[in-house]
């Protein structure tokens, strides 16, 4: 297992696949926590793109894996990251990203190419909405 060259984060030993997760950790050990969310965002949309991409493809391994990891950042990262005293808000999305987990879910088991399009056409105006406060944060730390 050690000693393989199987990674679920590509090939070891590619250049660019080693260059990208060098420049993934100098990012995420440089970010701010706004920024973090944000990483965990476009993590999650990546896996259900990529994911849907597997399915058309018919690579039911890769369609496994990229939903796994999408369920992943939702349930160990984007809900974990929730201050749950923080009010009514937090528990909408702590809820929104548990129903989000069990579409995926739904969707790996049935290579439901709808449900991915449904999490991520769902998701997109909250990561949006994210994006948005920080650059107002920004705004309001440059004045």
């Amino acid at each position: 297992m050690y000693g393989s060259n199987a990674s679920p984060f590509g090939q070891r030993g590619s250049a660019a696949n080693l260059y990208s997760r060098v420049g993934i950790e100098t990012d995420v050990g440089n970010a701010s926590p706004h920024r973090l969310v944000t990483l965990l965002f476009e993590g999650v949309f990546s896996a259900m793109s990529q994911a849907r991409a597997a399915i058309g493809a018919g690579d039911i391994g890769l369609k496994a894996r990229c939903l796994s990891r999408a369920v992943r950042i939702l349930d160990e990262g984007l809900k974990a990251a929730l201050d749950m005293e923080a009010g009514q808000l937090a528990a909408d999305l702590r809820d929104l990203y548990t129903w989000m987990c069990l579409r995926l879910t739904h969707a790996n088991l049935h290579s439901d190419l709808k449900a991915i399009e449904e999490c991520q056409r769902v998701l997109a105006p909250v990561r949006d909405a994210w994006i948005a406060i920080g650059d107002r944060q920004h705004l309001v730390n440059a004045a």
